[in-house]
């Protein structure tokens, strides 16, 4: 089974000094492609003089990360394409694992590793942690993460099982799916890209899995710091688009409803906090969402998975019950 590593790049010079060569040396099975978003600092030189082994891809311009990896990968002939954040430190053997699941698990379409924290390594990494899932309102969460709040890696996720979604930072995915869905959804450019992606292959009936075995360590916030009003825009913005393609269409109108009175309701509390900027995101979010509603309302497959939820209200069991560690919301749900 042929694998491709592809490194998504925009002016991170830096970031690929430090990361790409763990990358390089425990990566031997694959094929290593570094795709430029267009850089304007000297990331391909670098690249050229010091890992002349990696094929580096030039996107035309910086096309995010939902199109840059579209337009990059048109030029990879690969099995599986792992998409790999420019931040991310792997880890001896963290490939074996997944591609042996490939081997023998036909409806596994995605995968994701362990994903911990390059900066605090006894803990989870926000982007991913030990999978994902979303709550009936599409508010995303992980095994190890909800919300702002990090859990310690104690063993409690050792384990290889079924999530909903597989995080972008560390994305493994076979291209015959890839390609049968067309890939990220360009109109996300960047952020939530990879849930939407993994929910419409679960809608046309592939599996997500994540793998303990395999483990990575991110840094997170490389490209837009977690307190961006940008990131704040594009992730209600996208998560309203995502609802929109993906829910049962029995569950549309009312659970989008339901979602932008909470999301009100966080505009309020941006308010409350003087962080208007993140107030004016969201007002922003909610007018291009209008604005695009149609365009990927025509996006809906026919067949919607009637369940796709893990809890009904992620916002209810954090803020209002102050349950903030995954395997606590079951006994309570």
């Amino acid at each position: 089974m042929r694998i491709a590593v592809v490194i998504l790049n925009w002016n991170g010079i830096l970031l690929l000094e430090k990361f790409l060569p763990s990358v390089i040396k425990f990566s031997l099975e694959a094929t290593i492609y570094v795709a430029d978003n267009a850089s304007t600092d000297d990331s391909i030189s670098y690249i050229k003089a010091f890992f002349p082994t990696v094929t580096i891809i030039k996107n035309n311009s910086n096309l995010g990360f939902a199109s840059g990896y579209n337009e990059a990968l048109k030029q990879v002939d690969a099995d599986v394409y792992a998409l790999v954040n420019s931040d991310i430190e792997v880890t001896q053997n963290w490939l074996q694992p997944i591609l042996k699941t490939f081997e023998n698990e036909p409806k596994t379409a995605i995968i994701q590793p362990k994903i911990l924290d390059y900066k605090r390594k006894e803990y989870f990494e926000y982007a991913g942690a030990a999978g994902g899932f979303i709550d009936q309102y599409g508010y995303p969460f992980c095994r190890g993460r909800i919300f702002d709040t990090l859990e310690k890696d104690n063993g409690q996720y050792d384990d290889t099982r079924e999530i909903f979604w597989a995080s972008g930072a560390c994305f493994f995915i076979r291209s015959s799916v890839y390609k049968a869905l067309n890939g990220f959804d360009d109109d996300f450019f960047a952020h939530q890209e990879e849930i939407d992606l993994c929910w419409r292959a679960i809608n046309i009936g592939y599996t997500i899995k994540y793998i303990s075995a395999s483990v990575v360590y991110h840094v997170g916030g490389a490209t837009l710091q977690q307190g961006h009003p940008m990131k704040t825009y594009l992730n209600f913005r996208n998560s309203l688009l995502m609802l929109t393609k993906n829910l049962p269409k029995e569950k549309l109108f009312s659970i989008l409803f339901g979602r932008m009175i909470l999301d009100g309701i966080a505009g309020i509390q941006f308010l409350a906090q003087g962080k208007f900027k993140h107030f004016w995101a969201i007002l922003k979010a909610h007018g291009a969402f209008y604005t695009l509603f149609s365009i990927n309302y025509k996006k809906r497959y026919k067949f919607q998975q009637p369940t796709y939820y893990t809890v009904k209200s992620i916002v209810f069991f954090y803020f209002i019950r102050k349950i903030n560690v995954f395997n606590d919301l079951f006994s309570t749900k």
